[in-house]
């Protein structure tokens, strides 16, 4: 914000920084976690298909409620379609939530991720400006798919030496989120400083209504806390670095397309953390312990 020239050129490596953090995302997986749809597929389909279904369709109402202009409108919409973030799994374990179906559910949302954030963006934020699904998809595709792949491989071929760096992946993830946002903020400086607050205004009310909405869809055939709580995560945290990524590679000419990625990348780690502390003040009540622990 206060030189963006010096950070203007970071711009260039945002798709290298995202790659990254996709590849230490598969490097944290094992072919196990994807287990886990055989053995419980009703709350992982419903985690994944509310993932689809609520935030982009918060996304919608809340650029119709705040009047959004028509760039910063379709950053809000890419966020509300880009699968769940990897902080979400951090978060589901600080919660005592079910952290083996929160790594699923993210998992599976972001491998589909190619097919279904280009066809949601198109469709939802088509009227807004010319959106390439196709252009969208091979660069998820590159971004997301192709490292997480790479990732989940070399896991598998050198398992005792990925688990002597896997206490530092978080911190990768973190810089690499860093990276982005800066590259991000520099490239919108002016922006940010005449429509930063109902940016943060939106940004606030999306994550906190699919942290709500989320926990009600975890509910859903018989849920119980703490696949209510997974869910509720899920749902809120958005892969907003790929968001903000894509709004900058597909939306070049409207920098402030990717403000609302930056933002949300920032804030829902904040609230997540404060969600997290919540849950765990509520887990001093001895009867909603019992529950959870059930």
């Amino acid at each position: 914000m206060l030189a963006p020239d010096t950070f203007k050129p970071l711009a260039q490596g945002t798709n290298i920084a995202l790659g990254v953090i996709m590849f230490g995302m598969g490097l944290t997986l094992t072919l196990p976690d994807f287990a886990l749809v055989a053995k419980r597929p009703l709350p992982v389909l419903i985690g994944v298909v509310a993932q689809y279904v609520i935030m982009p369709g918060l996304a919608v109402a809340l650029t119709w409620a705040f009047q959004l202009p028509e760039a910063v409108a379709v950053g809000v919409i890419l966020v509300g379609c880009a699968p769940g973030g990897t902080s979400s799994n951090v978060i589901s374990y600080l919660s005592r939530a079910d952290v083996a179906l929160s790594v699923t559910m993210t998992s599976i949302s972001t491998l589909i991720a190619p097919i279904m954030t280009p066809i949601l963006t198109q469709w939802l934020a088509g009227e807004y400006m010319p959106v390439d699904a196709g252009a969208m998809a091979l660069s998820i595709v590159k971004m997301v798919l192709v490292p997480v792949i790479g990732g989940l491989v070399v896991r598998s071929l050198f398992g005792s030496l990925v688990a002597k760096i896997l206490p530092v992946l978080p911190w990768v993830s973190v810089l690499g989120i860093c990276y982005v946002v800066m590259a991000v903020v520099s490239n919108s400086a002016s922006k940010i400083a005449s429509a930063g607050l109902i940016v943060l205004g939106v940004v606030v009310c999306h994550n906190l209504l699919g942290y709500l909405l989320g926990y009600f869809a975890g509910r859903l055939g018989g849920g119980k806390e703490r696949t209510a709580r997974t869910t509720s995560i899920e749902v809120g945290m958005q892969n907003s670095g790929l968001a903000a990524t894509l709004a900058a590679a597909h939306f070049a000419s409207t920098p402030e397309t990717a403000l609302p990625g930056a933002v949300f990348s920032v804030w829902h780690n904040l609230s997540g953390a404060v969600l997290a502390l919540y849950y765990r003040h509520r887990d001093k009540n001895p009867a909603t312990r019992a529950v959870v622990e059930h």
